[in-house]
């Protein structure tokens, strides 16, 4: 029997055996993608039955459905400034139109919803670029992913210092001043690490056991501090849509507070989530809602309208793109012919502005 199973091996080419090796990956994929969509949304009968019902009575009001048409419009927005800032980050390591890099964000975040900390969303982009140039992907986009951390920081560090200061630390002042200028410092490192990653690349072959991530490194220090600025502004831009679309949200669904007070409540809320480790896409779910119930509670609003208009965020920019995405799994190839090394392009080097 082991005779016959290595003559059938031997006579299958090494083509054939990654096609095979393809396929199972990918239905793989399109099974644990479905099966969690299933269990986000009919998972919880009886949240999803008062969601409905809120739903229900907030589609009757006409104001109401243009506001939650207008977020569903801004969903394009969103992932179209992503998609920018992909093809952005990727051109110096190799040059992608902009359907590519639209393909590769769609996938990512497909990938990405199942997966620890969103790690698919890295082997998507990685995937889909040539096989000799993957590793260095790795840098593009865990820059592209820092700079929207950086922004959420910046911004959250706002939202966060008006509560602790007026709602969690007064009658406190140097409690106050100590928590404000903890916040200023945090955003400080964050701005000065990522300035230096050119000096980040030189770390890590410095250490012995960090030299595998070199070529990564090398990436990161590939960027020019103008280039880095261009990435930070695509992150704003990014971070102002998904803002506004959480705003329209809390609009349709009834929640009344000021526009400064709700848009400090809403950074905050976007600071929190992104502070916590996540398993998984729908990990994120719980860790979001949590954070908005609690600093519009402190606005004294009720928490089943911040809940519903959270949740409906969650559905238009996570789980429907995830589903979408399935179309573009059957593209993906997990295994390719290796490139000659002639054809190889190694990332441009560092071009800074004067």
């Amino acid at each position: 029997m082991r005779h016959l199973l290595q003559k059938y091996a031997s006579a299958r080419p090494a083509g054939e055996w990654r096609r095979l090796g393809n396929v199972f990956v990918k239905v793989l994929i399109l099974g644990l993608t479905l099966a969690a969509l299933y269990d986000a949304v009919l998972g919880a009968p009886a949240v999803g039955a008062a969601w409905r019902a809120l739903l229900t009575r907030t589609l009757a009001c006409g104001s109401a459905r243009w506001l939650l048409l207008a977020a569903a419009a801004l969903v394009p927005v969103n992932w179209g400034l992503e998609t920018l800032k992909w093809r952005f980050l990727a051109r110096r390591i190799e040059p992608l139109t902009l359907a590519a890099a639209g393909r590769a964000v769609l996938l990512g975040l497909t990938l990405g919803f199942s997966t620890p900390n969103r790690v698919g969303d890295y082997a998507a982009r990685v995937l889909m670029l040539r096989s000799r140039h993957r590793l260095d992907a790795l840098g593009a986009v865990f820059l592209g992913r820092y700079a929207q951390l950086v922004v959420t920081v910046m911004a959250g560090s706002v939202g966060a210092g008006y509560f602790l200061v007026e709602h969690h630390l007064r009658g406190f002042p140097l409690v106050q001043i100590s928590a404000v200028v903890g916040l200023v410092g945090v955003n400080a490192a964050l701005l000065l690490a990522l300035a230096a990653g050119g000096r980040v690349a030189k770390a890590l072959t410095a250490v012995p056991a960090l030299r595998r991530w070199a070529r990564m490194g090398r990436v990161l220090g590939a960027y020019s501090t103008g280039e880095m600025a261009a990435v930070l502004a695509w992150s704003g831009g990014r971070y102002v849509v998904f803002a506004s679309q959480f705003g329209l949200l809390l609009a349709a669904f009834g929640v009344q507070c000021s526009l400064g007070e709700g848009a400090l409540a809403v950074s905050g809320t976007f600071l929190l989530k992104s502070l916590v480790p996540s398993l998984s896409a729908l990990t994120d779910v719980g860790a979001r809602e949590l954070s908005a119930v609690h600093f519009f509670g402190l606005l004294g609003q009720p928490a089943l309208p911040v809940l519903s208009a959270s949740l409906c965020l969650w559905l238009l920019n996570i789980a429907l793109p995830s589903a979408v995405g399935l179309v573009l799994v059957p593209r993906l190839r997990f295994w390719r012919r290796r490139q000659p090394l002639a054809t190889a392009k190694p990332p441009r080097g560092r071009q800074r502005t004067s």
